[in-house]
């Protein structure tokens, strides 16, 4: 199983969402859209998006 990195090219804040487009294959803005839209929405996306920030290592 691939781990999940953060890229040091392409980040915007944390390198997050580029990190998990890169993962799944998908575009990062995508990503990075998706989780804009889930912050409207009550939730702990913020929260998950720092954890995910400490815990994937950089590439």
């Amino acid at each position: 199983m691939a781990v999940m990195t953060r890229p040091r090219e392409g980040a915007w804040i944390g390198g997050v969402c580029a990190g998990l487009a890169a993962r799944f294959g998908v575009s990062a803005n995508l990503v990075r859209l998706l989780f804009v839209l889930s912050c409207l929405l009550p939730g702990p996306q913020v929260l998950i998006y720092i954890a995910l920030w400490v815990i994937m290592p950089r590439r």
